[in-house]
Order: C-alpha cells, then structure tokens, then sequence
C-alpha cells in the first residue's frame, strides 16, 4: 500500500507541499471540525435533526471509515468532498423543515406538524451527503498513516483532533455564524486538496468550497438569526391586542414569546395557577427555563422579593434583556445563572419559597449522546427530590407546559408524587393540548389543591429516572421509526464498505478492532450522559467530556509508544477492572459528593476504562500489518456503536457498560493469538 501511494501522480497525498505530519494535523482538525458544524448546522435547518443528531454522526463514521477503506485504491484527491458538501448546503437552504407556527406543546419523536420535505425523504439524503463530505478528509488522513509509524500516526491524528474541537469551541463561544465554519472549511480544502502552490486544478477545491461559503453567508443576512451554543434563533417583534409581543423560534420551531406579565397573566390562567396552589405568598424563587424572562416578570409581579432565574442558552437571556417589555433581568432583585437546571440544584445550598419548573422543553439533544435532551435529567424522580430538598418549609414546587399527552401529564405527576410523598395538585388548564399545571408544597399543607388528583391511569408508565431519563417514552422499547432507521443505516452501510473497499475479507484479520470500536463508542456515550448528569447538559460541559476522552486515548497511545506496557491479557484485565469499578459506583454516591471531590472521582471512574480500553487498542493497532484497513475497520465498528446507543432506552445507561463488556471479551476472543502476549 505505501509503494501505491508513494508511486501515485502529483496531485497524490506523495507529492504534497506540505509536510506529512503538519497535513495529519490539519486534515484531522479539519475532519473533527467538518463533523462537529455538520451535526450543528443540519441541525438547525431540518428540525428532524433536532431530535436525531446521532443520524449525522452515523453518517460521519461510515463516511470516514469508507475514506481509511479507500486509501491505496486510487490516487486522486478527493474533489467529491467540497462538490457534496456545496451541494448539501443548497438542498438543505432550498428545503428546510420547521415546524407549523400553530404547533403548540412539547415535541418529541418528530411527532409535528412540519414544512417542508419528509422525513423518510431528507434523512437519508442529509445521511448519504454527511458519509461523502467526511469522506474526503478522511481520506487524506489516511493517506498520512503509511508515512508514519502506526503509533506515531494515531498520535497526530488525536492532536489534530483535539485541535478540531477546541477551534469549533472557540468559535461556539464567540457565537459565530455557519459562514465562519464556511471560510474555514474552505481554507482547509484549499490547503488539503492543492498538493502545490498555484496548482491549476486548485478550481476544483476554490469553487465548490466559495460555493458553500457564498450560501452560507446569503443565509446569515436573510435569516436574521442568533447563534447560540444549542440554536439557531430567529425572533420577531409586533404587537397583539394592542400588546408588544416578541416571538422566538429557535432551529425553526417556535419556542417562546416576551410578553409584558399583565398579558400573560390575563390570556393564559395557567401562569398564575402555581402562586393560587402555594399556601404562602413566594418571597424567594428559583425559575428553571427562565428563557427570555416572562415567567421571571410575572414572579416580580406576584410580589417576589428575590428571584433566581437558571437559564441554559446566553442568547436566549440576552434576547429577554434587550427586548421583554418589562425588562425583568434588569430588576434588582433578579439574579440570571447561565446554566443547567438540574446542575444549579445539585451545587446551590439557598433554599426558596416556590421552585418553578417553567416550559423547560429544550427541543434539541446533548451532542454525542442518541436520545438524552437538555432538559431530560429535569424530569426524573431524582430532580424532583432534589427540589423538594431546596425548598423552605411550607415552600412548593410547580411545572408547566402543553404536554400534549394525557400520559404524560399522568406519569409527570406520579413523578412528583412519589419524590413529595403525596398527591398533586394537578390543573388542566386545557384538554386540547394537555395544558397542565402540576403542583406540590413540601407538606400536604403547603398546598392548595382545587380538587384532588384522581391518580395515574392505567398504564401510565413508571416515573422516568436518571438511569433511564426518557420522559417522553411511553414504552420500554426502541421506537419503530428509530428500528427501521437504523436496520436501514446498516444495510446501506454494508453495501457502501462492498463497494468502496471491496470484499469484506480485507477487514477479516481485524474482527477484534472492529468490536472495540463498537465498545468505546458505548463507553463514550456512557461518560457523555454521566458527565451531563454530575455537572449539566451545557455545551461547555460536553465540549470538556468530548476533549477529555481524546486527552486520555493520547496518553494512552503515549504510554504504549514510550514505555514496555503488560501484555494484552493483563490489559484486558484492567479493562475489565474499570468497567466493573463504573458499574459499581452509582451516580448518586457521586452527585453527594461536593463539587471539587466529585470531579476527582467522576474522572478516575469514566476515564480508567477509556485509559485501558486504547492501550488494548494502540498495542494491537501497532501490530497491525495494514494500517488504514485496520484503523477503518475500528471507525465502522464506532458507527455501529452509534445504533447501538439506542440499546439505552430499553437497559438504561448503566447496562450499557455489560454490553461493552461483552464485546471487550468478544475482541480478545478474537484477538490474533501471536500478538496475545505482546
């Protein structure tokens, strides 16, 4: 394969005006980078996205598998990469799905009423169109490895990744707009694609990658939109009845309005109904869903003294501050967190009067993680407790939204029920759309209920728990729509290996990298939702795990390339160790811990097993005779990870470190028995 490559013409990988090892970096900084803006911005455009992110990261790892598969097998650049790439742009523009603006009430499971294309239709182009742009520069980094030691090549490889996320990190944080990702993805093709200076064929990088940014810049002046960490936010001021109004949509669905709090109090009762059932007038408040600050005006209104106001998205806050009609955020007595509503309580020790979950539906996913949204870990009995522990004495709690589902009202108060220890109060408000008000004091006493609750209906599901967070999950089952997506992903994914790579037997001798890719993608997912849990659903929290992960597989490839490390037997057992120590330590022992401790002992237990799991890999990838083939093999092995993510709603999170271990042992049974004692 290296004579192959080597031996090509000068627009080849060989030939190329920059050092190999400065190109492993940009390439895979680039590749990271190309990934992470894909998922963002398709995101943001087709709101089906909003609730299948791992659907595009399906579609990046089979792509940058087939683009490791392809190395040797011809020796032209990969012009297909920025064609598609400008071309997914246009479709997506051209095409967008959002959501009706009559839509009213919590969104899951795609169940909306949208605009434009279907999803049967949009997802497998956006899927195919994902796989061939990462292909590209997975390709080029490919064709780095056969320059370079095994080792030394992987090295580079995560250096350029961790590159990759931290300059898409800066750019979050800066809120910078999709064409910003535009200018620097041309760069980079530019940079890639040209194997030297002033080379005539640049056109076909310049083109295809302007084209993109052209598009992308067209958007961003017509659409008018707000980048935050989670959205694309899109707003829009009139006036009602004689009352301004500002609408907020966010990735193309309609999220939530400023309102002057005498408006809001007057049009919809349910506003009013938590200060009605608290027994004692509110004088200290926490707001979770802040948003852009209505519920905190009608607080201020309702006679709060003090309010803390937890909101997730910084744009979301700032719009509220510059454009609410009462200017609720400039009040004094209002404190603004940018954070988590699950994080805020488990570190705050102030206690409140009334703790008001309000419409916190996030409508979007945590990134890296198949069906956990922002909001998820809200809505367990363990958030519920942790409530009731922040409240004073003769102090409630009380959420509400438009649930849609009677079920879910149901399931919702049972979940109070059982961390308060008795019944609701539980207001309807409007049977068309569920529109529900549920509240608890911290006694029997500390409320006042209308009527009583009549209970849960028959087959309302068990209260949702950070185990299993999945509140909008009626059954214990993977969805059909997720099955048939998934059987399909596979399908198409075995036909594209056959036809890229050619027979499947050239991946044969590494069966057990394939299966450890398949186990460090769960591994992953498992620390991305613990992680959530323990310290928030925030963007920065993510972006720490996600970088966390890359640091320790690059110790681990450094400790394998400069020290003698135990044979791979003894280093599955230490893997199997860490896994064992993961499974035994519960979340809640960690989340009792105080902040500074819990860090400490939530990274030895979630990254001990990553450590073992890549020196299992770096020592076996280093004996492997066909570099590209075998790290391919270990990338399709994490998409196939990615479908089984989904195993978590049916076992939870916890039993997804019994499913990698199952295939740990399987990729040691498999492992070559020459390389056993090595």
């Amino acid at each position: 394969m290296t004579a192959q490559v080597q031996a090509a013409p000068l627009e080849s990988s060989g030939a190329h005006w920059l050092p190999v090892r400065p190109r492993l970096v940009l390439a895979s900084a680039f590749m990271l980078f190309l990934e992470l803006a894909l998922i963002r911005w398709t995101g943001s455009n087709i709101v089906h996205l909003s609730y299948f992110t791992n659907f595009v990261l399906l579609g990046s790892f089979l792509g940058i598998g087939l683009g490791f598969l392809r190395v040797g097998r011809s020796s032209r650049q990969p012009w297909y990469s920025p064609v598609v790439l400008a071309a997914l742009v246009l479709v997506v523009l051209l095409f967008p799905v959002t959501v009706d603006r009559d839509t009213e009430g919590v969104l899951y499971w795609t169940s909306l009423s949208t605009s434009g294309p279907p999803a049967w239709l949009i997802l497998p182009v956006i899927f195919a169109a994902a796989a061939l742009v990462l292909m590209g520069p997975a390709e080029l980094v490919g064709r780095c490895f056969p320059e370079l030691g095994r080792l030394e090549a992987y090295r580079y490889d995560l250096i350029g990744s961790l590159t990759g996320i931290a300059v898409f990190t800066g750019l979050s944080f800066l809120s910078a707009p999709p064409v910003v990702w535009g200018v620097v993805a041309a760069v980079c093709y530019l940079v890639l694609l040209v194997p030297r200076p002033r080379a005539a064929y640049a056109v076909f990088a310049v083109l295809p990658a302007l084209a993109a940014v052209g598009l992308l810049a067209a958007e961003t002046v017509t659409a008018g939109a707000l980048w935050s960490p989670y959205y694309k936010v899109t707003y829009k001021s009139f006036e009602q009845l004689g009352v301004p109004v500002t609408d907020i949509s966010v990735n193309g669905i309609p999220h939530q309005q400023a309102v002057p709090a005498a408006a809001r109090l007057k049009w919809e009762r349910q506003y009013a109904l938590p200060y009605e059932r608290a027994a004692a007038p509110p004088r200290e408040v926490l707001i979770v869903g802040a948003g852009s600050g209505t519920d905190v005006a009608i607080a201020l209104a309702k006679g709060a003294e003090h309010v803390d106001a937890v909101e997730i998205d910084p744009k979301l806050r700032a719009l509220g501050g510059e454009l609410h009609p009462d200017r609720p955020y400039a009040d004094p007595r209002v404190t603004a967190h940018i954070t988590d509503g699950r994080a805020f309580l488990e570190r705050t020790d102030k206690r409140y009067d009334l703790i008001l979950f309000a419409l916190p539906d996030s409508l979007t996913l945590v990134s890296g993680a198949s069906s956990l949204r922002l909001e998820s870990y809200l809505f367990t009995e363990e958030a519920m407790r942790a409530a009731r522990a922040h409240l004073k004495p003769g102090g409630a709690f009380s959420m509400y939204n438009y649930y849609r589902e009677s079920w879910l009202v149901d399931r919702l108060a049972s979940t109070v029920q059982s961390a308060f220890g008795h019944k609701p109060c539980v207001d309807v408000v409007s049977r068309a759309g569920q529109q529900a008000v549920i509240t608890a004091g911290d006694t029997p006493q500390a409320q006042r209920c209308e009527g009583e609750w009549a209970g849960a209906a028959a087959g309302t599901p068990a209260p949702a728990a950070d185990d299993r967070p999945f509140l909008y999950l009626k059954d214990r089952t993977v969805p059909p729509i997720y099955l048939i997506t998934l059987g399909l992903i596979l399908a198409v994914s075995l036909l594209a290996v056959r036809v890229v790579a050619g027979p499947y037997r050239r991946m044969r001798p590494y069966a057990d990298l394939f299966l450890l890719g398949v186990a460090f993608l769960l591994l992953e997912t498992k620390s991305v939702t613990g992680f959530a849990l323990l310290f928030g659903t925030t963007w920065v929290v993510n972006a720490i795990v996600f970088a966390g992960v890359l640091v320790a597989v690059l110790a681990a490839v450094e400790v394998t390339r400069r020290f003698r490390t135990p044979p791979l037997p003894v280093m599955y057992g230490v893997l199997f160790g860490g896994l064992l120590l993961a499974w035994l330590v519960p979340n809640a022992w960690l989340l009792s811990l105080p902040l500074p401790l819990r860090a400490v002992a939530a990274v030895v237990v979630a990254f001990l097993p990553i450590f073992a799991a890549n020196v299992v890999f770096a020592k076996r990838f280093a004996d492997s005779a066909d570099a590209t083939t075998s790290f391919g093999a270990n990338l399709l092995g994490a998409m196939v990870g990615g479908c089984l993510e989904y195993l978590a709603l049916v076992i939870g999170y916890q039993a997804l470190l019994v499913v990698a271990a199952l295939l740990y042992l399987g990729a040691f049974a498999l492992m070559p028995r020459r390389g056993a004692l090595t």
